[in-house]
């Protein structure tokens, strides 16, 4: 199993263009547990317009805006390595990411540092538009050892994500497809939309007791099946018994549906 990724701030040029050389990289202690990203148009009514028509007088105006909402945790008691006696000292480093700078384009002008968050393949740019840090847990010189901050990010335009290849996910070894039942499904059915005939080892393989009806949303395996060694032969017949080659005994044994079965059987 990989290692488990690390969501990641990194600084940017202000044109959001590139990671910022020697800029600043912070890895957050605690990956977030959700992602809230969030698009809006700026929608607004034309001077003049009919205001009673509604929707119809509207018109977009301006790229609109996509916006990066997440929770960051913070504690020094569960720091592994190089641990601080104060949280804040954690903390800053993403606050730095909300502090203005001289603008490259106006020196006279501030404005804040281009960030990336960046998970694994979730990537976005943009600036921090609003930070809320809640500090909690504190020691008894009054010190605080464990804090959340609530962050978002945006950048003015419609963030598309894009992909590589067909997104199909590759059948791995040791995984079987399963077809899912549907209301009113019965196995009989599911097997013959598949190809297959035999449903009663398909239904003695998975477990199936009544293949007539099948629960909505049950799993099942239509390739998996029991198979009969080429020495054993089946019949029908009110009563079972099986004739080891290797025992001198038979042994009677009553079933509701059965078969005269001699040899072995193997079952895959």
């Amino acid at each position: 199993m990989g290692q488990l990724a690390r969501a990641q701030l990194i600084e940017l040029t202000q044109d959001f263009n590139k990671e910022k050389p020697g800029g600043q990289k912070t890895d957050v202690q605690f990956n977030p547990e959700s992602l809230k990203v969030t698009f809006a148009n700026q929608l607004i009514q034309p001077q003049g317009g009919d205001q009673a028509s509604g929707n119809a007088g509207r018109q977009f105006v301006g790229a609109g805006t996509t916006k990066l909402a997440l929770q960051l945790w913070f504690d020094v008691t569960a720091m592994e390595k190089d641990p601080v006696d104060d949280v804040r000292r954690l903390t800053q480093k993403v606050i730095f990411f909300m502090t203005p700078q001289k603008s490259g384009a106006d020196p006279k002008k501030l404005a804040p540092p281009g960030v990336r968050f960046v998970w694994g393949k979730f990537m976005f740019d943009g600036m921090v538009e609003g930070l809320e840090q809640s500090l909690e847990f504190f020691s008894p010189d009054g010190k605080p050892l464990r804090a959340s901050i609530s962050l978002t990010l945006s950048q003015q335009k419609i963030l598309e994500a894009t992909f590589t290849g067909d997104g199909k996910v590759p059948t791995q070894p040791g995984q079987k497809p399963l077809n899912s039942a549907k209301s009113g499904d019965s196995l009989q059915n599911m097997a013959a939309k598949n190809g297959k005939s035999d449903w009663q080892s398909i239904a003695g393989a998975n477990g199936i007791e009544d293949p007539l009806r099948l629960p909505a949303g049950q799993l099942v395996d239509l390739n998996a099946g029991v198979s009969v060694s080429a020495g054993a032969s089946v019949g029908v017949s009110a009563g079972v018994s099986v004739q080891p080659s290797a025992a001198p005994a038979s042994v009677g044994l009553n079933a509701s549906l059965g078969g005269g079965v001699s040899g072995s059987f193997g079952f895959s």
